[in-house]
């Protein structure tokens, strides 16, 4: 165990995060492993989401689905429903391809190496690497933001992201131990969380404050360096939201491929590469413009709605008592909201 290594440990040791998916060093020490599955599970809900946003949908998870074989018999649907809030859809459409080919393939057992983890559908290098170094204690590097910043201000890499990437993954393999690369790897996840943060890090008690050399000059908070971004585009488009006198509400599946794949929704066209005209003919009234921003771009939907008892060219009405806008989409969300409102 490389020396930076023992004192980010021993730091680990005494101030951990307590996560619902996660195994204390008292009680890894004592025999207990952590579950692959809730590893897996936690890793893939948190790219691009906090801790605090994650926690309930994965106790709501594993109340539903307590181990990947009850995941890969869900339905689809299910799934994309308990998922509605967390966002990237896709995350949750490769969780289900990942879960069934446990189950088909694995007898219902994770592959314990990185590569035959990195060989699942819907798992990358990141996964693969977390789970194998977390669940089991194989020598992974383990590198996602938090580890981007904490290598990046430790060595003061002046490269700027995303250039950095293999200097900071060369960085963090010769810290990797050997022995408690999964206590290491979480370490190393908390360090950035908890003290290592992007603005007002918590030098004075980083357990690497003598080793760090951006702390030495005190220029911390400017690592990761980060090449200029580009403005992200515009996209504008129309949504329709159409009920019927019993209050039923026109929905539709979007195709499985492409943004919110899979998800329904309320009709829409312009934004996505369709050009399609209204779900039915009907007295549109103009409730206004809602708006939502993708990963690469900004979305500007005009809301339209409508009273009608006509029959829709796409979609299909669902009753009143089976429709929660809680189940949408956020975009979708927030033009239900909007008409509410109004």
């Amino acid at each position: 165990m490389t020396d930076l290594s023992a004192l980010l440990i021993a730091w680990y040791d005494r101030h951990h995060r307590d996560l619902p998916w996660r195994v204390s060093p008292a009680a890894h020490a004592a025999g207990q492993r952590p579950d692959p599955y809730r590893v897996w599970l936690s890793e893939v809900m948190l790219q691009q989401t906090t801790v605090a946003a994650v926690t309930g949908y994965f106790h709501r998870f594993t109340a539903r689905w307590p181990d990947v074989t009850a995941l890969a018999e869900a339905e689809d649907a299910e799934v994309m429903a308990e998922w509605a809030g967390l966002g990237y859809y896709a995350r949750a459409r490769n969780l289900l391809r990942c879960a069934r080919a446990i189950s088909a393939e694995h007898g219902g057992v994770f592959p314990q190496t990185e590569a035959e983890l990195r060989a699942l559908p819907g798992i990358g290098p990141y996964t693969a690497a977390a789970v194998a170094a977390i669940a089991f204690d194989q020598p992974a590097v383990v590198v996602d933001g938090n580890v981007e910043r904490v290598i990046s201000r430790l060595f003061r890499i002046e490269t700027p992201l995303p250039r950095a990437k293999p200097e900071i993954g060369r960085r963090a393999a010769g810290m990797t131990p050997s022995m408690r690369p999964g206590d290491h790897a979480q370490a190393m996840m908390d360090l950035g969380a908890t003290i290592c943060t992007p603005r007002n890090p918590a030098c004075a008690i980083c357990p690497l404050r003598e080793a760090c050399a951006a702390q030495a000059v005190g220029d911390a908070t400017s690592f990761p360096r980060k090449a200029p971004r580009a403005a992200k585009p515009e996209r504008e488009g129309t949504l329709w939201l159409v009920q019927r006198p019993d209050g039923a509400i026109l929905l539709e599946e979007r195709p499985a491929k492409g943004l919110l794949g899979g998800m329904s929704g309320f009709p829409t066209t312009g934004w996505d590469g369709t050009d399609l005209p209204a779900p039915l003919a009907a007295e549109w009234q103009t409730m206004g413009e809602v708006r939502h921003t993708f990963t690469h771009f900004h979305l500007t939907l005009t809301v339209l709605t409508a009273t009608s008892q006509g029959n829709p060219q796409r979609g299909a009405f669902v009753p009143h008592a089976a429709f929660s806008p809680a189940n949408l989409p956020t975009v979708f969300r927030k033009a239900w909201d909007l008409c509410a409102k109004g």
